[in-house]
């Protein structure tokens, strides 16, 4: 199980904590998660997700989404906390516009894209990005949240 704190989630033509519980349980079946765990998704505005960016990556910019993986302290304690993910609430709408597809798809795929760096999936080289990308619309799509 993946349970999921939810922090600030704003009202969409959705339910997003119902996409967000979906998600979590299709990363867990398709990365074959075992025992308990935790994460957070926080939902920030973008002069928030500027300060976040800045402060903790040292880029002078804001971003879509960020995702910080717990750091294990070796106690083994369940539930094992994954980490947090903060989602770009300003960025769902303008980045589901932009790329011609639904506010539903934008919001998943932000959040799954942070689910996934949790869990240790990167994009830093062409092959990383192809096979977590990959994942993601495979993902997506066995949820039927795809491009329209």
């Amino acid at each position: 199980m993946i349970k999921t704190n939810i922090v600030n989630l704003p009202d969409f033509p959705f339910n997003g904590k119902k996409v967000i519980q979906r998600l979590a349980r299709m990363v867990k079946k398709y990365e074959h998660v075992k025992g308990r765990h935790v994460l957070s998704v926080i939902f920030v505005s973008e002069e928030e997700m500027y300060q976040i960016n800045k402060q903790y990556r040292g880029m002078d910019s804001s971003t879509d989404v960020i995702s910080f993986a717990e750091v294990d302290n070796g106690f083994g304690e369940l539930p094992y906390e994954l980490g947090d993910i903060f989602v770009n609430v300003d960025r769902i709408k303008s980045q589901a516009k932009s790329y011609g597809h639904s506010e539903l798809r934008e919001f998943a795929f932000l959040i799954l894209h942070g689910m996934l760096h949790l869990l240790g999936y990167d994009h830093q080289t062409e092959n990383e990005e192809k096979q977590m990308f990959a994942l993601q619309e495979e993902i997506l799509n066995c949820l039927a949240i795809e491009r329209k």
